[in-house]
């Protein structure tokens, strides 16, 4: 399973990249409006909650009790029409980024995480655990493992808009 997640968080982030990787430091911060992120807005999210992603699935796995929790249909993520409000611990700074410091953080967080789910001894029970994600409710942990991909999918798309509207 582990394999198979990293070649789709791969090729997501490499996606994110190429998107990316035109902007200069300037346009990489600046809001199409108000109430929108800026492209390192969205790249600081897409940091926070692969953090907070290891650190929900580390606390599920310890866990003692072993359910069959509900699979959820996790592809709703993609659907750009549902907005969801970022849960306030996921929510990007104000301040500015540079592209490389933001390269780094995204880099960094990555390894950290593939790392983290090298540690987990049985990955099958991440079927069998589960934790309340703040858009889907109780998520098995291996959906949430999913959901690392799916959300930068999503969010790929809005850097995409935003990278239109400036």
């Amino acid at each position: 399973m582990i394999s198979i997640v990293k070649d789709h968080l791969d090729e997501t982030r490499t996606a994110l990249l190429q998107t990316i990787h035109t902007l200069d430091d300037t346009l990489f911060n600046v809001k199409p409006d108000a109430q929108s992120w800026s492209v390192a807005q969205i790249c600081h999210h897409l940091v926070l909650v692969e953090e907070a992603t290891k650190k929900a699935i580390a606390w599920g796995v310890k866990a003692q009790d072993q359910t069959s929790p509900a699979r959820k249909d996790v592809l709703l993520i993609l659907d750009r029409s549902r907005k969801f409000q970022a849960p306030t611990i996921v929510e990007p700074t104000e301040q500015p980024f540079t592209m490389e410091a933001m390269l780094d953080l995204l880099a960094t967080t990555r390894k950290n995480f593939l790392a983290f789910l090298q540690t987990i001894e049985e990955p099958e029970r991440l079927a069998k655990h589960a934790v309340k994600h703040p858009a889907l409710g109780e998520l098995p942990l291996d959906q949430w493992i999913k959901m690392v991909y799916l959300h930068e999918q999503r969010h790929i798309e809005q850097i995409q808009e935003t990278v239109r509207a400036i």
